[in-house]
């Protein structure tokens, strides 16, 4: 059992990797990298990112089984026999055609390599080589060779790095898929606050953002208070079984996407979790072995795909039962409810007609919702979170399952720290701490309140804000009838006597 330490960023921030990434210079190097693709014939985005992670992770791994045959002689290489030509120190030495070969028949045989984990056959599953510009592959090369990736006063800076280089997505993906930001998944994880010993889902993982955040968050509260404050997260204080637990069965994804599955995979190994279940596959669709729902979850967190319709015949029977939709966010949060263990808990994303949808389908939802599960929070979040993506109204629902709701607690988060436009730039409004403080004790003021669920079952089980947001009504002191209209005689007259004095000025009329 390995008992070495790992940390994470103190506060992580959306898309904003922290002050010790920027003066590393990682940040120029993947500014570099991004360049000469675009240069060199990459012009997807996507294209550009999955090709410097299967790069990536070649360097990486092959650092490693160095790593490990320094320190055991007797470990057999991953890069031994006809596979030593596919190591990283390789590739840096070529030019040209010689380079080009090399480096596509490693992409495309990779997963063939009999040491490989799971995870990394499934991350060159299929893998292509698309940098087809010789001099730009080999500046690539270069680069990624020339990074240093090593740990500095603490701090692993590749999952900084690889979250810096997924904010380069600037255009959304089908199917309502768009890349949440960062410092609103870390505020759904604090509120749901997962624990070590617990099994994190996210069924629609996308980049693995949700999985990181929790591992992140699950470091920070086993940090020493004194490392905390030096910046550091190591997660000291997890017992080694929880360890191996967290690395070896805590957390599983899924996505219907080759390529978000890819950067999942990659992203969570970059941040010391190569051992998570990342899986490509539909949960609406396809699901567990066994009696439905076959698997069920401590925690939940997900930003699920806002948008699109399922096949009738390929929804899973169990999970349509009496809903009777197409709707997949109506269908991921039924798969929510029913994936959730006994007193597990979420923090989902969902699109604001989830709250008010008069639907059948919506209707009966919220009653599953709210009669089986404690919805604790229903989080209305700004409507330009999401730009330059989608200007669509969403809010973050906070639940436990296993008994009933009694009350709801609305927040409505207002600003965010970041203009709500498509920059997106930092501001001083931000309401987020205000709520974290309000929070554990679900406190009322400008911005929150609580609605008894009588008062819900009343409006055919809405949870449209507007609907309950209590009205202020201010008192106004006005002055008696007879002295306005004392003051509205003297103007008058001052006007008529100022009028006068202008005509004795400019003569009057003949």
């Amino acid at each position: 059992m390995k008992t070495q330490t790992k940390s994470a960023p103190v506060t992580p921030q959306p898309g904003v990797p922290q002050s010790n990434f920027f003066s590393s210079g990682l940040r120029q190097k993947i500014d570099q990298l991004m360049n000469i693709l675009f240069a060199g014939g990459v012009n997807n985005p996507m294209d550009s990112i999955e090709q410097i992670s299967y790069l990536l992770f070649l360097r990486l791994l092959t650092e490693k089984d160095e790593a490990f045959a320094n320190l055991d002689k007797k470990y057999k290489r991953i890069f031994s026999g006809e596979w030593a030509r596919f190591a990283w120190g390789n590739f840096v030495t070529l030019t040209g055609d010689n380079l080009f070969n090399v480096v596509r028949d490693a992409m495309e045989r990779l997963h063939e390599l009999p040491s490989l984990s799971e995870t990394g056959k499934l991350l060159f599953s299929r893998a292509t080589l698309k940098i087809y510009n010789r001099p730009a592959l080999r500046a690539v090369i270069q680069g990624i060779h020339e990074m240093d990736l090593s740990a500095h006063d603490g701090h692993d800076l590749k999952g900084d790095m690889y979250e810096y280089l997924l904010s380069q997505l600037s255009a959304s993906g089908t199917n309502g898929q768009f890349r949440t930001p960062r410092h609103i998944i870390a505020l759904i994880t604090a509120l749901v606050n997962p624990q070590p010993n617990e099994r994190i889902c996210d069924p629609a993982c996308g980049t693995a953002g949700f999985l990181i955040a929790a591992f992140n968050h699950i470091l920070r509260q086993n940090t020493k208070p004194a490392d905390l404050k030096r910046g550091l997260a190591d997660g000291a204080l997890i017992k080694p079984a929880q360890w191996k637990f967290l690395e070896d069965q805590a957390f599983i994804g899924f996505d219907n996407d080759a390529n978000m599955v890819k950067i999942a995979i990659l992203n969570l190994y970059l941040h010391q979790l190569e051992k998570t279940q990342i899986e490509m596959k539909d949960p609406l669709t396809t699901g567990f072995s066994g009696a439905y729902p076959g698997k069920q979850f401590d925690v939940i967190l997900a930003n699920p795909p806002f948008a699109g319709k399922v096949q009738d015949e390929s929804i899973l029977s169990d999970l349509n039962y009496k809903l009777n939709t197409r709707s997949t966010e109506l269908l991921f949060l039924k798969w929510f409810i029913d994936h959730l263990a006994q007193n597990g808990r979420a923090g989902v994303i969902v699109p604001n007609g989830v709250l008010f949808g008069s639907s059948n389908a919506a209707t009966s939802l919220r009653e599953l919702l709210l009669t089986e599960c404690d919805l604790q929070a229903v989080i209305n979040l700004p409507s330009g979170v999401f730009k330059p993506y989608s200007g669509v109204g969403t809010a973050a629902l906070i639940f436990q399952k296993g008994e009933p709701t009694k009350s709801v607690w609305f927040y409505d988060l207002t600003a965010d720290g970041l203009s709500l436009d498509d920059k997106r730039t930092p501001i001083a409004a931000n309401d987020i701490p205000d709520l974290l403080s309000k929070w554990p004790n679900k406190e009322e003021g400008p911005n929150s309140y609580r609605v008894p669920i009588e008062k819900i079952r009343e409006n055919s089980w809405s949870l449209a804000a507007g609907r309950y947001k209590p009205v202020t009504v201010s008192s106004v002191n006005h002055d008696s009838p007879k002295k306005i209209l004392a003051e509205v005689l003297d103007l008058e007259a001052e006007i008529i006597r100022r009028g006068n004095a202008l005509l004795d000025q400019i003569g009057k009329p003949q």
